[in-house]
Formats: structure tokens, sequence, C-alpha cells
């Protein structure tokens, strides 16, 4: 299709017979206009395919692609430097092009020569066209839709009260964007409303949030939850764990403690004996349970027992005396 236009408008070329100047350009306007127009169509059909222009390469405005491509269609001399890179790209055949007069004789053959073969040129002409029409299916196939790249995963981290009972959180995120066809960045604020009894790992979608590349759709942004160390708890599930530590001589005679909950206040206990495994449950004062609206996990109170490094002879004799007719059973 290249070689069969590219012998037409280097047949046609004004500056290659000066004495037929007008007729020339007045046969290379009309080879040029139907080309002109297919590649306005299919610059209308990239722009209905997607948001942003798709463009080739970054650093050209829109401005001077228009001018480009108008000096493409009206100045031989580009069109001809044009033509003759594609068709080198595309095939490595021959082209065999009519010679440029150099005197009135020749001029005159090849003017006999070219309107004698008119008709057979615009035959030519006019079914090259129809394949490149804008309807066909073979420049308007698949290949034309824009890939969708891998998503762009980034952390929000949360405190155990926010995931507790839900907040609204503001995030600035940096992007890359196609402005006029280069890539900048650019920021922009999203808003993330956080739901009570969501978990580490829970993932948030915003579609066309990440970065833009030319050629592709702009790529996913996916938040992914993650938490923050608490001071006092630590979650399991839907659970909080809570752990503490006491003396021996506590864990054996007994103590009251002050335990925090996740909301600020504090709940009093009194424990008689606490045994080694001993674990105390405290129910619906864990996180929420996303799925069943209203309920929450437990509360759970570890204790670590804290025994002495060193015992006199005296203390283990003691010690020996007062717990050996106690056995674990008796604890339970």
């Amino acid at each position: 299709m290249y070689r069969v236009y590219k012998s037409l408008v280097t047949k046609w070329n004004p500056n290659k017979n000066p004495s037929n100047k007008v007729e020339d350009e007045a046969k290379f306007q009309e080879i040029n206009e139907p080309f002109k127009a297919i590649n306005e169509n299919k610059a209308k059909e990239k722009s209905k395919s997607c948001n942003d222009p798709i463009v080739s390469s970054p650093g050209g405005s829109s401005h001077h692609r228009k001018s480009m491509e108008e000096s493409l269609f009206y100045r031989p001399a580009i069109l001809l430097r044009s033509l003759s890179r594609k068709s080198s790209s595309q095939s490595t055949s021959p082209t065999f092009l009519p010679k440029s007069a150099s005197s009135r004789d020749n001029s005159s053959k090849n003017e006999t020569h070219r309107r004698g073969s008119s008709d057979m040129e615009k035959l030519v002409l006019q079914t090259s066209m129809s394949r490149l029409s804008p309807r066909s299916s073979i420049i308007f196939s698949q290949s034309t839709q824009l890939r969708k790249p891998p998503p762009i995963e980034k952390k929000l981290e949360c405190t155990l009260e926010e995931l507790c009972y839900g907040c609204v959180k503001q995030i600035m995120i940096s992007r890359d964007v196609i402005i006029n066809g280069i890539i900048e960045q650019q920021g922009e604020m999203v808003s993330i409303t956080v739901k009570p009894g969501w978990k580490r790992g829970t993932r948030i979608t915003f579609d066309g949030k990440g970065d833009e590349r030319p050629g592709y759709q702009p790529a996913d942004l996916i938040m992914v939850i993650d938490e923050k160390p608490h001071l006092l708890f630590e979650r399991e599930d839907d659970d909080l764990v809570y752990k503490v530590e006491i003396p021996l001589v506590k864990a054996l005679v007994g103590c009251s403690l002050s335990v925090p909950l996740l909301e600020g206040e504090k709940m009093s206990l009194s424990f008689d004996l606490i045994f080694p495994g001993y674990v105390k449950i405290i129910k619906g004062q864990g996180m929420p349970i996303a799925k069943e609206i209203g309920k929450r996990g437990d509360l759970r109170i570890n204790f670590l027992i804290n025994f002495p490094m060193f015992l006199s002879s005296e203390q283990r004799f003691d010690a020996s005396t007062i717990l050996k007719d106690c056995s674990y059973l008796d604890f339970l």
C-alpha cells in the first residue's frame, strides 16, 4: 500500500515538473486528502476508547503534532521522506519510481504516460483507500485496545482504635500522569472510610488512580490495611490480648488488678490464685466482628508469673513444707 501511495505522490510531485505545476498540485492534493481524512478518523476513534490521549513518545504537544501532520500532507518534500522511511522499514523489495524529467522531451513523454495510466492509478488508489477505511476490521481491530498494567499497592497504617471504631483517613498520593505527552508527577488527595472490624490485609481498590504510561490504561491503586503496634494490646483475629506480669507471691496468695480496656477505661479484677497458663477471658471487650454487626470478640488476659532467680536454703525448706501436700489438680 505504501509503495503504491509513494509511487503516486512521486509521480505527481509539483517540484518535478515546474511547467505543469498547477495541475500537479491539484492532483497531489487529491491524493493526500483521503489519507489525511483516515488519520483524523483514526485519532477520533482512539480518543473515544480512553479518557487520556495515547502518546507513542513523550515530549510532544498537541499543537506540535497538528503542525507536523499538516506539513506531512501538504509539503511534498516532507511527505516523500516520510514515505521513504516507512517503505524501507516495512518491506525489503525494491520500489521502482519514474525518473524526473531532465528535458522538455522527457517531460512530454512522462506527461503522456501519466495521462494514459491515470485511470488505472485512480482504481489502485481507490482500492487502497477502501482497505484503509476506518470501518475496516483490519485497521481497527482488538489490538488497539489498551492493556491494563499491574496494580500499585501501598500500605495504610491504622491504629487498633481506628480499626475498632472506624474513621475517615485523608491520604495524599503521588502518581505519574500524562499531560500533553509528557509524564509528570501529580499529587492527589484520596479519602478512605475505614470500617469497624477491618483487619490487617484488607484491600481497598481505587480504579485508575495509579500511574499512567503511554499505550496502557491507568493502573489501579490498592491500599492495604496494616496495623500499628499498640502499647498494651495485641490483636488475634477478633480478640485482644493483654499480658500482665505478676510476682510469684501474688500468684500464690491472690491479688487485685486494674485492667485497661481499648476504650480507655479500666476494669478492676480480683484473683485468689493464679497458676501458670491461666487465662482470664472478658467477653465482648475485643474487636468488632465485621460480618456480625454489633458483636465483638473477647479480651484475653495472659499472666506472666515472675519466679525468683535465687532462694536460700531456709526459703526452699519453707516452700517445700508449705507446698508438699499441694498438687496442680487442687487448683482446677
